[in-house]
């Protein structure tokens, strides 16, 4: 099944323990599904995921699914920089019924051949199974290591079946564009404000941190643009390029977790796992009042 729309990176909440706070993590999976999410990506960059464990990952999503939240519309990342780890925890999320797996290239060792990338990927394969369904995530700002187009087509060509989309995080139209002259390879952009230029070109829509408040306005672009009325589509994407815009001015993970502490009223919102620092209180209020004034954004609680 294939997940057309906005899929939200969701944010991972902690207790002040750190310990991941199943019962915030629930709430905000079911308000944006409220708020017209397509999708879930749990342990994405915004999830912090390189700062939590596989098991804590497993646990995380469990909960999830006995809260009600359907597995099949979730594509869990699963990246580490061993196949041992990257299979394991693939394997459990396929096992609990996930959509597939978006999964990080190995990124410890840099300059390294496309040949190597693809063994990884190959033996990857091997290790979680033949019903494998992998989405390449291609984040090269963070991991310097990335999954060029050529790379993602020699493996979608050899892989059909287990290599299925890829997440695109290169801030860099082009290899967008590179990326959705793959045939029946599944690309989400992974922001959104090349939104409407990837639907036109067959995107199956955006996986973008801002989702995690704004998903609404994001979705609603979406629609408009499915039902054929391009003009308004357009329209709607100025506001959510202003809002996009105005978030990157600040730490996302922090800034978007302060806000939610904000509009919650919950202080367990604004955790975040080192090396990352919490954002103050009065940095989000600062935050809030921007967004509320240049984007007329008021978010309402989950």
């Amino acid at each position: 099944m294939t997940i057309r729309g906005v899929l939200a990176p969701i944010l991972t909440p902690f207790n002040d323990d750190q310990s991941v706070a199943v019962d915030l993590y629930a709430a905000h999976a079911r308000w944006l599904f409220d708020q017209g999410c397509a999708g879930l990506v749990p342990f994405g960059t915004t999830g912090e995921a390189l700062s939590v464990g596989p098991d804590e990952r497993i646990h995380a999503i469990r909960a999830l699914i006995d809260d009600g939240i359907d597995p099949a519309r979730m594509i869990p990342g699963t990246g580490f920089s061993n196949i041992a780890d990257t299979a394991r925890l693939s394997r459990a999320c396929l096992d609990m019924g996930c959509a597939g797996v978006l999964t990080l290239p190995p990124f410890y060792y840099k300059a390294v051949s496309e040949d190597g990338l693809y063994d990884y990927f190959e033996q990857l394969i091997a290790a979680i199974g033949s019903d494998a369904r992998i989405f390449l995530y291609h984040i090269p700002p963070i991991a310097i290591v990335g999954v060029s187009p050529s790379l993602a087509a020699r493996l979608h060509a050899a892989f059909p079946k287990q290599i299925v989309g890829i997440k695109d995080s290169s801030n860099d139209w082009e290899n967008t564009r590179a990326l959705l002259n793959i045939g029946g390879l599944t690309v989400y952009p992974g922001s959104e404000l090349p939104l409407i230029d990837a639907l036109a070109l067959g995107a199956q829509g955006c996986i973008s941190a801002t989702a995690n408040l704004n998903a609404s306005a994001i979705a609603k672009v979406v629609d408009l643009y499915d039902r054929g009325d391009i003009d308004a589509a357009c329209a709607a994407h100025e506001t959510v390029k202003d809002f996009r815009l105005i978030m990157q001015d600040y730490a996302a993970i922090p800034a978007q977790k302060r806000l939610l502490a904000i509009a919650t009223g919950d202080v367990r919102w604004a955790n975040v796992r080192p090396p990352l620092t919490v954002m103050s209180d009065e940095t989000g209020q600062e935050l809030a009042a921007v967004l509320k004034s240049k984007c007329g954004f008021s978010l309402t609680p989950p």
